[in-house]
């Protein structure tokens, strides 16, 4: 079992990640980009996903959870000594995520790919040559949805190893 003090790390990793997924997909928006996409996704995910998994185990044992009483109630997702602020936080800045991942989804217009040094977008079995900066940008939007997936799971991650390190009921 992980301590309440690598859980509070685990979720300032996470934490992290969301700061880290935020800044690159608002830099990717503004049409930068600051850093390699191996690199940037990379990064978001070994700060991502020991925390998400270690949140999740956490609170699975200590709670021993099961599905909620009520579907829509808060205090049925949210353990009872997190407060309501820190909850609605989480769940804007996961929407946030959500819709980063929906806009980028909706601005592709194919899978990018570069055949005989022209750029093209492929889209079933159609494929359409367009200019170098189309070919960038449509790698932006991959790269933003891999971001936003990440980052969703940051803010899930950083706020299941908070609420777990900081029940003192145990």
């Amino acid at each position: 079992m992980i301590t309440n003090r690598g859980l509070l790390g685990l979720s300032l990793f996470c934490g992290a990640a969301v700061l880290w997924s935020a800044a690159l997909i608002v830099a990717l928006a503004a049409g930068m980009r600051p850093v390699h996409s191996a690199v940037a996704v990379g990064v978001a995910a070994l700060l991502t996903v020991p925390g998400f998994a270690a949140g999740i185990l956490a609170n699975r044992r200590g709670y021993r959870t099961r599905a909620p009483r009520r579907l829509w109630s808060l205090a049925s997702w949210v353990p009872p000594h997190v407060p309501v602020w820190a909850a609605i936080l989480a769940a804007l800045v996961f929407f946030g995520f959500w819709l980063s991942i929906v806009l980028a989804f909706a601005a592709l217009d194919g899978s990018p790919a570069v055949r005989g040094g022209r750029y093209v977008l492929e889209d079933h079995d159609r494929v359409v040559e367009v200019s170098r900066t189309t070919y960038e940008r449509q790698l932006d939007h991959q790269q933003q949805v891999s971001l936003g997936v990440l980052g969703a799971f940051a803010v899930g991650g950083s706020f299941l190893c908070a609420a777990r390190a900081t029940d003192h009921e145990d």
